[in-house]
């Protein structure tokens, strides 16, 4: 009985040491069979390389992130710009208010003016005397105007358009009102050989907006471009300064006079045209070019300087 008792731990003995020589490849295989079914952490809480990539390639539209909507009201600036007006036409400034909604019974808009910090509306209604001044809002709608009749020199500046949060907001908008000015170059007289091609060139300035005509007089009278004198021509080029040509060719006595150009939007301007038969005043142009004719004396100098140049 002893005998087998320590045959049998004998043989256990040899049993334990090669379970232990076995042991580490028989745990690293079993780990590696378990993690083919479960993934790890990493794994299991980050998506696959190349997810997004191939979710693109396959035509999976990718939303992009959405922009965080304004909860309050803000000013549109394309649409609440200076103003350039005509003197004496009507102008109109506006502000746009994005996102006040119904919040109008507790928030107003107002416009005020800085040159006098004087309060001209609040919201639909006018509160200044100055009747040339006015609101103008139509319901649902995002534009506040304030519109002034025959605007003057004096109303040029900046005016504020104002919302009643706390605190208030303000966007400035920069009126300017001009008046158109009409310059004829040349003048106030020109001096035209006979022959020669009369050039009058009429440029409108300062003007918000071209005119919608500009017509051309003679001694008072409309000029006509297809009167049997012929050769009579009017160019305009409208935009941000207007210009227009009179061309009269040939030139005869008979085209002498005072010449008026009469934009519809400008005080009209005058030049005196004079053709000559040969006189030659002071200045004078040819062909559409002044010129100041040689005298004597000049050609005197001019000779005695060549004479010295060349010895």
């Amino acid at each position: 009985m002893a005998g087998k008792g320590f045959g049998g731990e004998v043989v256990g003995f040899f049993l334990a040491v090669a379970f232990c020589v076995t042991c580490p490849e028989y745990v690293s295989s079993a780990q590696r069979e378990l993690g083919k079914s479960l993934p790890s952490n990493a794994s299991a809480t980050a998506p696959p390389v190349g997810t997004v990539d191939n979710a693109i390639r396959t035509g999976v539209a990718v939303e992009p992130p959405r922009p965080t909507p304004r909860t309050g009201p803000y000013f549109d600036l394309a649409a609440s710009k200076n103003v350039t007006a005509l003197l004496g036409k009507t102008a109109y400034l506006n502000c746009r208010v994005k996102n006040l909604g119904n919040k109008t019974l507790n928030m107003q808009v107002s416009w005020v003016r800085h040159r006098d910090i004087h309060l001209l509306t609040v919201g639909r209604y006018t509160y200044t005397s100055d009747q040339r001044f006015r609101a103008i809002h139509l319901p649902h709608s995002e534009d506040w105007t304030l519109q002034i009749k025959y605007p003057q020199h004096r109303d040029s500046g900046i005016y504020e358009c104002q919302i009643s949060t706390t605190p208030h907001m303000s966007h400035f908008i920069h009126l300017n009102v001009v008046e158109p000015t009409t310059e004829i170059i040349g003048g106030p007289d020109l001096y035209i050989d006979r022959g020669s091609t009369i050039n009058l060139t009429c440029v409108v300035l300062y003007s918000p907006e071209p005119p919608a005509y500009i017509f051309w007089n003679h001694n008072d009278a409309i000029i006509s471009y297809d009167s049997p004198r012929g050769g009579v021509s009017v160019v305009t080029e409208k935009g941000e300064t207007t210009t227009s040509f009179l061309l009269i060719q040939q030139a005869r006595p008979s085209d002498s006079g005072t010449y008026q150009c009469n934009p519809s939007n400008a005080q009209s301007k005058s030049i005196v045209v004079h053709v000559l038969n040969g006189e030659y005043p002071a200045a004078m142009q040819r062909g559409g070019q002044a010129f100041a004719p040689t005298s004597p004396a000049h050609c005197i100098i001019l000779v005695a300087c060549l004479l010295i140049t060349l010895s």
